[in-house]
């Protein structure tokens, strides 16, 4: 019996894609790494990280692609798809850190600090803890498939659900952080005029809209893998808004800086 080619099976076969993707996130993975050591901010090694994990994933799916054993391995398979799935935690905690910073440094009166539901989902240890979840239900979910598991698909249903829920939430707190910058001055004007000081709220705004395309369409296709993987849509739909995300948090003075923020 011939091996399965699992490149095939998924509908990998854009060798060009794959690679101008691994290059295109080189000089981005560089920028991040270099603005974490001047500015060692911890938003910076998470996007570092996710740069990280989509030059190896592009570069693993290339392989795959153009190399018939590589193809016809599942282990292979296993870890583009892994790597794919566990690097949206870096985009998303990314932005979600950005807008609780720069909500902490607006002059909000106590009497309009937000209702219960923004306390709740201001609270950073527990988004942290259920974009953890989603990601260890989404790992389990894809490794334990190759064990012909049949709970492997409800783990990564489940996770697909957190990462939309989440990115729901992260929409929704951007949209508050955007009227509160209207309404509320800065508790520390800063002298500095660039874009992502100026425009930031709305910066994040664009990002958490991208997020929330490709989280969309994840679950539209939840349970269709060969239309989740099909690169007509994949690309499009998910490759295309992370990288316009990730370019989009290389906005001079996006990231507020250490020392404001330990005021």
């Amino acid at each position: 019996m011939a091996p399965i080619n699992y490149a095939d099976a998924y509908g990998y076969s854009s060798l060009a894609a794959a690679i101008v993707f691994a290059i295109l996130y080189f000089p981005l993975l560089g920028f991040f790494i270099f603005k974490y050591i001047t500015a060692r901010t911890s938003v910076y090694i998470t996007l570092s990280i996710f740069c990280l994990t989509r030059v190896v994933g592009f570069i693993i799916r290339a392989v795959e692609i153009n190399v018939e054993s590589a193809a016809t391995n599942e282990n292979v398979l296993i870890a583009d798809q892994v790597l794919f799935g566990i690097g949206f935690f870096g985009l998303l905690y990314s932005a979600y850190t950005l807008v609780m910073d720069r909500g902490d440094l607006l002059d909000i009166p106590e009497t309009q600090s937000g209702n219960i539901i923004d306390r709740i989902a201001g609270t950073r240890k527990l988004f942290r803890l259920i974009l953890t979840a989603g990601v260890a239900l989404g790992i389990a979910g894809i490794t334990s498939s190759s064990d012909g598991d049949s709970d492997s698909s409800t783990l990564r249903q489940a996770s697909v659900i957190i990462f939309l829920v989440l990115t729901a939430v992260q929409v929704y707190l951007t949209v508050r952080l955007i009227l509160n910058e209207s309404a509320y001055a800065r508790h520390f004007p800063s002298v500095n005029n660039s874009l992502g000081v100026k425009h930031g709220s709305f910066i994040l705004g664009a990002i958490a809209v991208l997020l929330l395309i490709r989280e969309i369409f994840l679950t539209v296709t939840i349970n269709d893998i060969q239309k989740a993987t099909n690169e007509h849509f994949w690309y499009p739909l998910v490759v295309i808004p992370e990288i316009l995300a990730v370019t989009l948090y290389c906005a001079p003075g996006l990231v507020p800086p250490k020392s404001e923020l330990n005021k």
